[in-house]
């Protein structure tokens, strides 16, 4: 950004993306006249503070599943115009990305279900997907009951959305699913928070989608200070 500002400006940077950083510490040193750098500095601490935000949450999750074999994934519920960013800046915490758009994933919702007259017929409109679409993009349908899940479980999607299921309903689900479809891949969401995401990944998910990673961050701490003696001037 500061470079796209001014050709002169030069940043050399102390960390590499995903690396830990402890406070204080330093990310970057960026060089070059006075009055580029304070154009571009409420910018550049905007850009930092809000994916390094997004970063630093995805990995507390990722810590709390640690060798449980489940995966923290992030959502399409991100700023518009961020969500390449955004995304990025999931991966460098740890997580794992959902599909990026509507283009390279069928996700089929309560409301697609519902305009297709008949919100429990999941395995035909599983079935329908799958042949409207590549072999290679991956088909997933949303259930929040246990009779839906047995539905589409005969239908073997690639994956299926356990919506707002309570822990109980998950590990249900889980056996279920591995009795008639093991090879489905079996992702909770909905109501997550930090504080039950342990024992939602003990209900043996393979995957737990969460929108509150990127829709709901606090911004990290970052500062932008002069150092005495040194930069460019105007």
């Amino acid at each position: 950004m500061f470079e796209t500002l001014d050709e002169r400006v030069t940043v050399a940077t102390s960390a590499r993306d995903g690396q830990a950083v402890g406070e204080p510490g330093c990310l970057a040193t960026v060089d070059g006249p006075v009055r580029s750098l304070l154009a571009g500095e409420r910018t550049a601490l905007n850009f930092l503070g809000h994916l390094s935000g997004i970063a630093t949450q995805v990995a507390a999750h990722v810590a709390v599943v640690a060798g449980t074999g489940t995966r923290v994934l992030d959502t399409r519920k991100t700023l518009p115009g961020w969500r390449r960013l955004a995304k990025y800046a999931v991966a460098c915490g740890g997580g794992t990305n959902h599909r990026m758009g509507l283009f390279d994933g069928v996700l089929i919702k309560d409301n697609h279900l519902a305009g297709r007259g008949d919100p429990l017929a999941v395995a035909s409109a599983v079935t329908t997907a799958r042949d409207a679409v590549p072999e290679s993009l991956p088909v997933q349908v949303e259930v929040d009951t246990i009779e839906q899940l047995t539905d589409a479980l005969r239908a073997a999607p690639d994956m299926v959305l356990l919506d707002n299921m309570p822990p109980e309903e998950l590990a249900r689900a889980v056996t279920i699913r591995d009795e008639r479809a093991p090879g489905v891949l079996l992702e909770a969401s909905g109501g997550i928070t930090l504080e039950s995401l342990a024992e939602v990944a003990a209900t043996g998910v393979d995957r737990v989608s969460m929108g509150a990673l990127t829709h709901s961050v606090l911004n990290w701490d970052v500062g932008f200070d002069w150092v005495a003696g040194t930069g460019t001037r105007p």
